[in-house]
């Protein structure tokens, strides 16, 4: 099985608050609630059936880069990925609420 990203640019509706998203290819979560969907194994791949939503959990910097992670609310399954400086101000407020 490889690891290496697919590229897929796929524009969805956010299955958690609804909203209409514009994918870039890149695109992995809803940039209005950050949530996400368990649909990949590897990057890109749409090879999981687990289908549950990915909650934001938390905030990581990796290189002085922002990161949300992100855990499945039906299987528990974590993941990393990479966000916009903007997005992390988001979180902040969300998890202020």
């Amino acid at each position: 099985m490889t690891q290496s990203f697919q590229k897929r640019k796929e524009d969805f509706i956010c299955e958690k608050c609804e909203a209409e998203v514009l994918g870039d290819g890149y695109t992995n979560h809803c940039p209005h609630c950050l949530y996400s969907k368990h649909v990949d194994i590897n990057p890109g791949d749409r090879a999981n059936d687990c289908g549950g939503l990915m909650r934001p959990i938390s905030i990581e910097e990796k290189e002085g880069e922002p990161r949300i992670v992100h855990e499945c609310e039906k299987c528990g399954h974590r993941k990393v990925n990479r966000i916009a400086e903007n997005e992390r101000e988001l979180f902040l407020t969300q998890r202020g609420k």
